[in-house]
């Protein structure tokens, strides 16, 4: 008796593995940062295209080495096993082995560091060679951060401290950092919207942390909601998206000109929506669906915020 082709499983191939361990869902909240240091320079008539676009690929790069060291690590520490609720990874599957995921890891730190030696060449050239340095090792942390939060011998996510390197590198360094390159100043109240951003990419680690509570319990990744528990979880949940909000009010409120400014409140139905639906969502997988909404309500709240400040 033969098999018929359709019925037969396909194994992926390896471009699409690759791609697939990309991840191309979590680019756009990775350059939402970068989107907003941008939108605030030119509100203040400072903008700078090239740094914005070097600073955006400079992040992109740096994500993906991230998603690479995440599906890496997790292999090799036990999160990514049969009970894990999300979608099966490269590693996990077989698609691609451990050591060419390294390979792929080796690569995508060396673009990162030779994109970011190309953003702080452009922005600072080699008049500031303080401020060079001290950016080439905000870099060099950046790219520390991304490989060692599940890969690593001692990996900072299985001690749930990946919600306050999201909120440094998606927040702050990403929004204040991007508006500096372009403008060489750093306004106090740049650290609202980078609050904003910080808190936001945090719920959205968030979310994929409640819904792999139990294979991140058994492999003994102590993230946030692991420590917490599921109900603390989802109030630690709409706690962060209140404080987005609050801090994003707060600009405003400081820097309010027009009525334009607060367009932004167009995507907090979205946002109280993503809330929601954790706090009633308990089954795993039906989470998953709430990342990607929660990660592109930050980029409409950025996109609107922005349109905003320029208007």
């Amino acid at each position: 008796m033969t098999t018929s082709p359709e019925l037969t499983p396909q194994k992926p191939s390896l471009v699409g593995a690759w791609v697939s361990a990309f991840r191309p869902r979590t680019l756009p909240l990775a350059l939402a940062s970068i989107l907003m240091g941008g939108f605030l320079a030119a509100s203040r008539h400072e903008f700078n295209g090239l740094v914005l676009g070097l600073a955006a690929l400079t992040t992109v790069l740096l994500q993906v080495l991230s998603n690479l060291a995440n599906d890496y690590g997790d292999s090799q520490n036990g999160a990514d096993s049969v009970h894990r609720e999300g979608p099966q990874r490269a590693v996990q599957s077989g698609a691609i082995s451990p050591q060419q995921m390294k390979q792929g890891m080796v690569v995508f730190g060396a673009a990162s560091l030779v994109a970011g030696l190309g953003l702080l060449w452009a922005a600072l050239g080699s008049g500031g060679l303080w401020l060079f340095m001290g950016f080439l090792l905000l870099g060099l942390a950046a790219i520390w951060a991304a490989v060692n939060y599940t890969a690593g011998a001692r990996p900072y996510g299985y001690a749930g401290l990946g919600d306050v390197s999201v909120f440094l590198f998606f927040g702050l360094v990403g929004v204040c950092g991007s508006y500096f390159l372009q403008t060489r100043t750093l306004p106090y109240d740049v650290l609202l919207p980078a609050v904003s951003l910080g808190c936001f990419s945090a719920a959205v680690l968030n979310v994929n942390n409640i819904r792999d509570m139990r294979s991140d319990e058994l492999a003994g990744k102590i993230t946030v909601p692991v420590r917490l528990g599921p109900r603390r979880a989802r109030l630690y949940h709409w706690l962060l998206l209140l404080l987005g909000l609050g801090a994003a009010v707060t600009y405003v409120v400081q820097n309010y000109h027009s009525p334009w400014q607060w367009l932004f409140l167009g995507a907090a139905p979205l946002l109280v929506f993503n809330g929601v639906q954790v706090w009633q969502r308990q089954e795993s997988m039906r989470l998953d669906p709430l990342l990607k909404q929660m990660a592109m309500s930050t980029l409409l709240f950025v996109l609107l915020f922005g349109i905003g400040q320029l208007l």
